[in-house]
């Protein structure tokens, strides 16, 4: 190889790991797919608070759920897809609803009542719950997709 080909192999290698890196500083990467994404965010080492970026990039994992503490008119006008609806006046009734064994995300509006929710479930014992930051008001706002 000519010292001007090494050169262009050189840039050209630099370029492509230059671009990767900006790609991936959304949260989610960029070409990954589902089982790919397993690897890249360890669900057990999740905070407490997560972005809208992160439970974009979860969401359809087996092992995570997300619940929806909005009432049922707020979910009608818009919600994530595949998301569970419990209300949140509905929770203390329908704890058996929420599975103990998998990574479960709270949301509502703007992070307010999913916080309160994720409170009151850290005191009933549940260990594997986190809320999502501002809510569904954060998630439209990162142009994720809603079904209505």
């Amino acid at each position: 190889i000519t010292m001007k080909n090494r050169l262009l192999l050189l840039i050209a290698i630099l370029l492509i790991a230059l671009l990767s890196a900006c790609g991936g500083a959304g949260g989610a990467a960029a070409p990954a797919a589902g089982n790919d994404e397993a690897i890249e965010i360890d669900l057990s080492t999740l905070p407490e608070v997560i972005d809208a970026q992160t439970v974009a990039s979860i969401k359809d994992m087996d092992d995570v759920v997300l619940i929806d503490v909005r009432e049922q008119f707020e979910y009608d006008d818009g919600h994530i897809p595949g998301i569970t609806l419990i209300p949140m006046n509905s929770i203390p009734s329908r704890l058996n609803e929420i599975p103990t064994d998998k990574t479960v995300v709270l949301t509502c509006r703007s992070g307010n009542r999913s916080g309160q929710v994720f409170n009151y479930l850290q005191q009933q014992g549940f260990t594997n719950i986190h809320n999502m930051e501002g809510g569904i008001v954060a998630w439209q706002a990162a142009g994720l997709p809603v079904e209505k």
